[in-house]
């Protein structure tokens, strides 16, 4: 059984690097040296999905499953798989680009800019709820809870052990390790 530390460990030698390494994320972003608007390369390496369109469904994607805890490459990975079927279905690849063009016009007639350039959460949610009942949104919504779940890497990070059958079950790995509850 693999038993979790599920302490946070921060020394002052941790703290420094981390706090050094923000401050200058935080100046180059506001110095103008990022373009937060660019498309990013891994967007550009897609075969069906758009690049604008796959940024769209980037921030889209990190809407509907958001977790402060992943970086976006997992929800990229997520993303490419999608491209991978979209490239093998035609029917797919339109959708998901038309689907993207009709998000940004969306947030367009309600926010006067694209999705991914909305910037407050609150605001991409209500452009979403504007468009829950589409196809589109039915789509990307059930194969991205797949695509992005179904990572190993994604597990770690939220502290699932992966599958326990093989091991006799959770009864005897993992079940009663939950440290948050105490004893009545």
């Amino acid at each position: 059984m693999r038993v979790l530390d599920k302490r946070i460990r921060l020394n002052r030698r941790n703290f420094l690097k981390t706090s050094a390494a923000s401050m200058a994320a935080a100046g180059a972003v506001s110095g103008g040296m990022v373009s937060i608007t660019a498309t990013p390369a891994w967007a550009e390496a897609l075969t069906a999905v758009k690049p604008d369109a796959a940024r769209t469904l980037l921030v889209m994607v990190r809407d509907l499953y958001p977790h402060d805890r992943l970086g976006d490459a997992y929800y990229e990975k997520a993303v490419a798989s999608m491209d991978q079927a979209a490239a093998k279905d035609a029917t797919l690849a339109g959708q998901l680009n038309e689907g993207a063009v009709a998000l940004d016009a969306a947030a367009r007639k309600l926010h006067g800019k694209p999705y991914a350039d909305v910037k407050a959460e609150a605001d991409r949610v209500s452009v979403l709820k504007s468009i829950e009942t589409t196809p589109f949104f039915a789509k990307v919504r059930g194969d991205m809870v797949v695509a992005l779940y179904n990572q190993p890497e994604v597990w770690a990070k939220l502290g699932y052990e992966g599958a326990s059958a093989e091991y006799g079950g959770y009864i005897h790995r993992g079940f009663d390790d939950i440290d948050w509850i105490k004893d009545a």
